[in-house]
């Protein structure tokens, strides 16, 4: 059966006109003679919404029942017995009643895709999985319900419903999305101007990917290889040369007059291991550079390098590509163009930019032929093989004229320059190789003793044996050269590894890393200094004191200067790497200026962590801040205003009140400025809380005591409430103001949500030094990824009754129950509902009597014979 096709109306936020738009679209489709049902749609109360379902049929919707509660949701079985060619499933992100076929409506809609129906459906942006987070943190509402960006993305076709904020904000004014209670909330929280746009960025961003992710799924299947100047995008290659700097930020210019141009950065590596003058400090400190222009950094293997720089510039879909004009000098441009007017003639639609710099025709900094891969001892003995074989040999040889012919004695001297060659290197084996031709054309060559010959073919033989000789000299250093080279890179590869390894296993990467670098190296003190910002001009700020400070030390007694270490390696102005111990090698400085440049991105990674820890920090004062406000503008006018409204009336001389109306005004009054009291209280012990200066008298008391002080302050709703306290259970130390306080919190929250019929329980139990007191409900309960954000200050988890406080409950319990030395933490109920455990420390020692006060029992026995009745 063929899959079915999926269509997703994506929007960027509530109300923006998703349901509708595919409303219309069934509307139109069924105009066309196509047969359509509605699935699921959820109208809010928007009467245009509603208009526009009624015209078409409709699946009758399954019924679930869930904790003696009933629910409709999408009947799958309904939808597939039925067998439309369209179905329009409203709200994909929805979760399902506990009891449904699937945990989620997308997965019901994935079913039906697979029974191969079309599937119309709505979505908005927050709640896609990858953005869930973002959305989160710019409007401070969390979304508990996600879909999976892959499935979303799998999607045949996704309509973007866009609306300005503005728009959107005067469709609520109006009364087109909620109703007019829930307005001005609305409006002065998540549909605020600036939330509005950044959720309207988001969906558009997401799209873009989305759409990139389309045209080169396009490209692929319709093997277009040529880049599509759809979106600019700017790669910029890199070799680990110094210039490399100059390119990414020329680079980074060029993506920057494009609005939403992408910056690329790409190294080509050969495939056989060797760096060739790729510097890995630079590629490192390029790499830092080219993230933090918001580009991307990649890596490619390639010995072609054109080719693999146009092959991966297509791959992107890249549209300009920046390279660094040549380093290579005028004499070399003439055997080989080089890489740039390669890939300049091969790029096809691609613009490639030559950038100068400072190193153009300077070269590359690598030894070619005049430089020799071999140590100096071993150069040094091939000259004396030249110079005490080669005279030898011909005199072996003269004393065998006759014996050998003209071509014999020739390989004989080409067999000793190879052995010169294998010995010393290039320098010798030329030298070996020129000795012998003026040796055979003196002394085997007819006129003999004479720098002449004779003979014509006894001239090729002579110079082809000398060619052959400075081919073979010049390959078999370029073998050991290649040889040493590999050597080399798999030993700073291992190296490279090892601190990668040991940087990662570390919780502080950069003394890790400190301590990996005096290792490998045998030093005995490596130190990193940070040049002070405040410090001042010195002529030499090498020895200069006060111009450094240490950020990390490893080993012996640190610097203090970079002039105070055997070396140093200077990774910018500001930051330097001494090292003490020994002198530097010049063949290790490559890879110590790599692990010097490591040092640096894990100093700066330590500041950063610094200053967002900071930043946290300020963040969430400001966050209580904002939330304090919100909670006075509100939580607090509201019983002021309650108070001041009856206090007002009482004083009209306008009204005659009667007894019972004067009764009823002042009991306003009164009720309003008791919640007053407890508000502002709370708030008061809350910042005592967070200052630590919260003052307790704790003392031994009877948990049974405390329980019924706490339900009969309830009042007539604590004859609901079940006691179950043992008449033997030891007693506490506490504050028994604070304990009766963070009590009533709980039972008024447990009485609060507890379903009707199942009143909350009170039990206690003593456990390991703590009693457990725990108060049991059985309503809709927390679900396990909040509970720890119900002891935040100000949070109330969706809930929209202000009349319940300002969400300080639960934060103020906790705070109070952890100023006794206590605990307070949540579990659920078994058969559903929460339970919230409040443990104590038990007395000690433990006192004669453990009986409560016979009143306190008389009372408790009263709550309980009611609570039992009534549990």
């Amino acid at each position: 059966m063929p899959q079915g096709q999926l269509r997703v109306y994506l929007g960027a936020a509530p109300g923006v006109g998703k349901t509708y738009r595919m409303l219309e679209e069934g509307h139109r489709r069924a105009d066309r003679g196509t047969d359509v049902v509605v699935g699921y749609v959820e109208s809010h109360g928007r009467a245009q919404t509603e208009a526009l379902v009624t015209g078409l049929e409709a699946v009758a919707r399954k019924t679930v029942e869930y904790r003696g509660a009933t629910f409709t949701e999408l009947d799958v079985d309904a939808v597939l017995a039925r067998r439309p060619d369209v179905v329009l499933i409203d709200e994909m992100a929805h979760t399902n009643v506990p009891g449904s076929r699937n945990a989620k409506r997308w997965q019901d809609i994935e079913e039906l895709l697979d029974a191969g129906l079309v599937v119309l459906t709505t979505l908005n942006v927050q709640h896609l999985e990858s953005i869930n987070d973002v959305v989160q943190e710019i409007t401070g509402v969390p979304q508990r319900e996600t879909v999976p960006d892959a499935v979303v993305r799998r999607a045949d076709q996704i309509e973007l419903v866009d609306m300005t904020p503005e728009a959107l904000r005067r469709r609520m004014a109006h009364g087109n999305i909620y109703k007019p209670e829930r307005i001005d909330a609305a409006l002065g929280n998540y549909f605020r101007v600036g939330n509005l746009t950044a959720l309207r960025e988001l969906a558009l961003l997401w799209l873009a990917d989305k759409v990139d992710d389309q045209l080169d799924r396009y490209r692929e299947e319709h093997r277009i290889s040529e880049s599509w100047e759809t979106r600019e995008r700017v790669v910029v290659a890199l070799t680990g040369g110094p210039e490399g700097d100059t390119l990414v930020r020329r680079a980074a210019r060029v993506a920057a007059r494009s609005k939403g141009a992408d910056l690329v950065a790409v190294h080509v590596a050969r495939s056989d291991g060797l760096a060739g003058d790729a510097d890995p400090a630079n590629l490192i400190r390029q790499r830092n550079l080219v993230e933090d222009l918001g580009g991307t950094y990649h890596q490619v293997v390639g010995n072609d390098v054109p080719k693999a720089l146009l092959d991966f510039a297509r791959a992107v879909n890249a549209s300009q590509l920046v390279l660094g004009a040549s380093r290579r000098s005028r004499f070399a441009q003439l055997f080989t163009p080089g890489v740039g007017a390669t890939t300049a003639a091969e790029s096809g639609s691609i613009d490639v930019h030559l950038v100068t710099h400072e190193r153009v025709r300077r070269g590359r900094g690598t030894p070619g032929l005049l430089g020799s891969a071999l140590s100096l001892p071993r150069r040094l003995f091939g000259f004396g093989l030249a110079a005490i074989g080669l005279p030898l040999l011909t005199f072996v040889l003269t004393r065998a004229r006759g014996e050998l012919t003209l071509p014999s004695d020739i390989l004989l001297y080409l067999a000793w320059v190879v052995v010169v060659a294998l010995v010393g290197g290039l320098y010798p084996a030329l030298c070996a190789a020129v000795a012998g031709f003026l040796l055979l054309n003196y002394y085997f060559t007819p006129p003999i003793h004479l720098w002449t010959i004779s003979q014509g073919e006894n001239i090729l033989a002579l110079f082809v044996f000398l060619a052959v000789a400075v081919a073979v000299s010049v390959t078999v250093d370029r073998s050991a050269r290649r040889t040493r080279e590999a050597a080399s890179a798999r030993a700073e590869a291992e190296t490279l590894s090892t601190l990668a390894g040991s940087v990662l296993r570390g919780s502080r990467p950069l003394p890790a890393l400190l301590d990996q670098l005096r290792e490998a190296f045998g030093f005995t003190g490596v130190t990193l200094l940070e040049r002070r910002p405040e410090a001042p001009s010195s002529p030499d700020l090498r020895r200069d004191k006060d111009s450094w400070r240490i950020a990390a030390a490893t080993g012996d007694q640190p610097c203090l200067t970079p002039s105070e270490g055997d070396a140093d390696i200077p990774v910018n102005q500001d930051i330097a790497l001494v090292l003490r111990g020994h002198p530097l090698a010049a063949s290790d400085r490559r890879v110590v200026q790599a692990f010097a440049a490591q040092a640096a991105v894990a100093l700066r990674q330590e500041r950063l962590a610094e200053q967002a820890a900071t930043a946290g920090t300020l963040a969430e004062a400001d966050k209580l801040r904002t939330a304090l406000l919100s909670a006075v503008s509100h939580d607090l006018r509201t019983p002021l205003a309650s108070a001041r409204a009856a206090v007002t009336s009482l004083r009209s001389h306008d009204v005659v009140f009667d007894e019972y109306d004067r009764d009823e005004l002042l009991a306003t009054a009164d009720e309003s400025l008791d919640r007053l009291v407890r508000l502002v209280e709370n708030l008061l012990d809350m910042s005592r809380l967070q200052a630590g200066v919260l003052g307790t008298a704790v003392q031994a008391m009877s948990v049974a005591e405390a329980v019924a002080k706490s339900v009969e302050d309830l009042g007539q709703a604590g004859h609901d409430v079940g006691i179950r306290v043992p008449d033997d259970l030891a007693e506490i130390t506490a504050d028994p103001a604070l304990l009766e306080r963070i009590l009533a919190n709980l039972l008024a929250n447990a009485l609060r949500y507890s379903p009707r019929g199942r009143p909350p329980l009170v039990t206690a139990s003593e456990h390991g030094g703590y009693v457990e007191i725990r108060i049991v409900d059985h309503g809709p309960g927390i679900p396990v990824a909040d509970r720890e954000r119900v002891f935040l200050p100000f949070q109330r988890l969706g809930d929209r009754d202000n009349d319940t406080g300002v969400g300080l409950g639960l934060a103020l319990s906790r705070g109070l129950a952890e100023a006794m030395g206590g605990d307070l933490f949540p579990e659920t109920t078994p058969g559903g509902g929460l339970t919230m455990i409040l443990r104590l420390p038990v007395a000690v020692p433990p006192p004669a009597e453990n009986a409560a006060d016979p009143a306190a029992l008389a009372r408790i026995e009263q709550w309980r014979h009611g609570g039992e009745e009534t549990a």
